[in-house]
């Protein structure tokens, strides 16, 4: 029986051999990173630099960019690497370092978007009281709790998985993946999966009911308010249900993928779906949140073409 200390490298057996075509691939995804890159922090330095988007909501987004440049560092360079490698395998410390880098992300995108519908609540809820609401100790409060909070549960969760005697070394996915390592186990898992299954509750189904109750009191104030009203929520929300959905999306797709049998996919779709949830939203958010908000879209072009 293997251990967890005699296993010192874990294997990726998504990948397959695409032959010069890896080349593309590697083209493609180092294009998509850059775009990240570049399209996110322009956002963070527009919202830092001018005083005008000081506001909570621009500050939620603020911190919303940091955490996709923070989720697509833990991946992209680490599938660059891996799609001109030959041998697809990686340190076990290293593996969990990446499962710690990519729970966090996505725990913090869907706290972060929690958070943003409250505000777009106060805002468009109880406008006379937003501003005595949401205070900038209140905002620090948030953000803090957010970051705080999500890594906590992510070490909770590497700290569960450590510890596991291992019969296997290969998982079939084309990063680091803790329910993949879980399921290798030989020793009892039954902590780990009560705690996972606790943990997706947490993770999925209360930041949605929270966010179900603030939009279903915005639809409310929406029907029966002005129409400056309607006009504001409409412009301020629509990016905001977008993301939602989008990252909400990609969380059934992945949930979908860990808990059923998937071996009748296409590989190729199955890579697609595993990725989706870490790569569409830092390609989107800076797009929906640039594009749709007048405020950011006019203070871009200015900084563009002054």
């Amino acid at each position: 029986m293997l251990n967890s200390t005699q296993v010192s490298n874990v294997t990726l057996a998504a990948y397959f051999d695409t032959g010069l075509f890896k080349y593309l691939c590697f083209m493609i995804v180092m294009l998509l990173y850059v775009f990240i890159v570049c399209t996110s922090s322009f956002l963070i330095v527009v919202i830092c630099m001018n005083r005008s988007l000081h506001e909570p909501m621009y500050i939620f987004l603020c911190s919303l960019f940091v955490n996709e440049l923070y989720g697509s560092t833990g991946l992209f360079p680490f599938l660059l690497v891996q799609i001109l490698s030959d041998v697809h395998t990686v340190s076990t410390s290293y593996c969990f370092l990446q499962i710690f880098c990519l729970c966090s992300y996505s725990c913090v995108e869907i706290f972060n978007l929690t958070v943003m519908s409250y505000d777009r609540y106060l805002a468009i809820c109880c406008p006379l009281q937003y501003n005595t609401h949401m205070t900038s100790n209140k905002i620090t409060i948030l953000i803090c709790t957010v970051w705080l909070y999500s890594s906590g549960i992510c070490f909770l969760t590497i700290s569960m998985s450590v510890p596991l005697k291992l019969c296997g070394n290969i998982i079939n996915k084309v990063y680091c993946h803790n329910y993949s390592i879980v399921k290798l186990a030989c020793s009892d898992t039954k902590a780990n999966n009560v705690y996972g299954l606790t943990s997706t509750f947490i993770f999925v189904f209360c930041p949605a009911s929270l966010i179900f109750y603030s939009y279903m009191r915005i639809l409310k104030v929406c029907f029966s308010g002005s129409k400056q009203t309607r006009q504001k929520a409409v412009s301020t929300c629509t990016p905001h249900l977008a993301s939602l959905i989008n990252f909400f999306c990609g969380c059934f797709f992945e949930i979908l993928q860990n808990r059923f049998d998937m071996k009748h996919v296409p590989n190729m779709l199955r890579i697609f779906l595993s990725l989706y949830w870490l790569t569409c939203q830092p390609l989107l958010n800076p797009l929906l949140y640039g594009l749709n908000l007048s405020s950011i879209r006019n203070i871009c072009k200015h900084i563009i073409f002054a």
